[in-house]
């Protein structure tokens, strides 16, 4: 069998170089886009070369993007465009291969194993993908090449980004010359709180990894242990697939709250606006779901991340907010260590179709609350998201309002 030939395409900066293609008077001017400019501390989305020069981080305050870049340039999100920009590419993409799997918004797979059956080479395919991307969107274009989808995405991260051209192969018999030297860290699928772990144990580079005791990986972490050891050689037999995200599998809904929730009141009020934005998307959809999720998440005392994320399975298949928010909490109340909460999410899994839910001879059907949910999606869809929420949504705590005017948590 053929060596795989697999892309991992990354839009630099993708938000901010979509703004300054629409604003060519800013092409040279340090531009981000930011969560919302008017609060001072929402968090940098994305960073152009330019304001990156002055330490500009993605993820960083604001306040703090501007205290490094006094002439900074910024930009409120608009979402549906840079998802119409997305399409655009990932159809480009389409022309060199029906093998195309979106990662993000800004980052897509592509497998072009069989353009190099003739005398085609990767980089060949990939510069011709790039130059194309390039003069159709002006956003500039990095990409990773190699067997798996992990390593190519390590080779665009790590190789193609510091590139001039902007393009990196990855070959397996390299692997242990370029990557495994690389910091623990920088492996993909390595958090901050797994760093920390794997650091305590020696494990400082990605080689080490490599040739530490299986056995004793997958004691400490499980199935866990062995992705992480696999992913440290390469290996990963995922395909690209076109349809990943076709037939859905989870609806889920998560936030990065404007400031520390410390209070068990405040959270329960995002915990049900959450739910029940899961509960709306869900319906509309025309699923019903088993498994809940619930997480929270900021830092503890020594600013390691901190938080949790649990599930449980209901007796029934649900859609309703109220019943998802129930369980949610529960599992709040259950792993909730106290401490600041800065994010939080909530997503219902285990779905199936609406038509398939089944009577159960122990627990009475609620048609009262199958009717309330249909009208308030009738009102919503008139009127839009924000038309009816809960009263402790106009609490300080509450987002709800906020949220009804934005895509996955940002303006329009």
């Amino acid at each position: 069998m053929m060596e795989r030939a697999i892309l991992l395409l990354d839009m630099q900066s993708f938000y901010a170089m979509v703004e300054k293609r629409d604003r060519p008077e800013l092409w040279h001017h340090p531009v981000v886009v930011a969560g919302d400019p008017e609060i001072r501390t929402g968090v940098i989305l994305a960073a152009c070369p330019e304001a990156k020069r002055w330490g500009v981080k993605t993820a960083e305050t604001l306040r703090d993007a501007e205290t490094k870049c006094p002439n900074l340039t910024v930009i409120r999100p608009r979402m549906q465009h840079y998802i119409d920009t997305a399409v655009e590419i990932t159809s480009i993409m389409q022309q060199f291969t029906d093998l195309v799997e979106p990662y993000s918004i800004d980052e897509t797979f592509a497998d072009i194993t069989h353009l190099t059956r003739g005398v085609h080479l990767p980089e060949t395919i990939a510069r011709r993908m790039q130059a194309r991307i390039e003069t159709a969107t002006a956003v500039p274009v990095r990409i990773g090449i190699a067997s798996t989808k992990v390593l190519a995405k390590m080779a665009c991260d790590h190789f193609a980004k510091p590139d001039p051209i902007g393009i990196f192969h990855l070959y397996d018999e390299e692997v242990s010359r370029q990557l495994w030297p690389l910091p623990i860290g920088d492996m993909f699928g390595v958090g901050k709180r797994m760093n920390h772990h794997l650091r305590r144990i020696g494990i400082r580079t990605i080689g080490q990894l490599a040739n530490y005791p299986l056995e004793e990986l997958t004691r400490r972490w499980g199935i866990n242990g062995e992705v992480l050891w696999r992913t440290a050689w390469g290996q990963d037999d995922a395909p690209v697939d076109p349809d990943t995200h076709v037939e859905r599998k989870a609806i889920g809904h998560h936030m990065t709250l404007p400031r520390d929730y410390q209070t068990w009141e405040e959270i329960k009020v995002i915990i049900r606006e959450l739910s029940e934005e899961v509960a709306a998307r869900t319906r509309s959809e025309r699923c019903i779901g088993t498994v809940i999720h619930a997480s929270l998440h900021g830092h503890d005392h020594e600013g390691l991340p901190a938080g949790f994320h649990r599930q449980l399975t209901l007796e029934e298949a649900t859609a309703d907010g109220r019943t998802i928010a129930d369980a949610a909490l529960t599992l709040c109340a259950r792993f909730w260590e106290s401490t600041a909460v800065r994010s939080a999410g909530v997503t219902l899994s285990s779905l199936a179709p609406d038509d398939a839910k089944q009577l159960s001879l122990f627990h009475t059907f609620d048609e009262d609350r199958e009717a309330l949910n249909a009208t308030t999606d009738k009102i919503c869809e008139r009127y839009g998201e924000g038309a009816l929420f809960y009263a402790a949504s106009l609490t300080r705590a509450g987002q709800a309002r906020l949220r009804s005017q934005k895509i996955g948590g940002h303006y329009k």
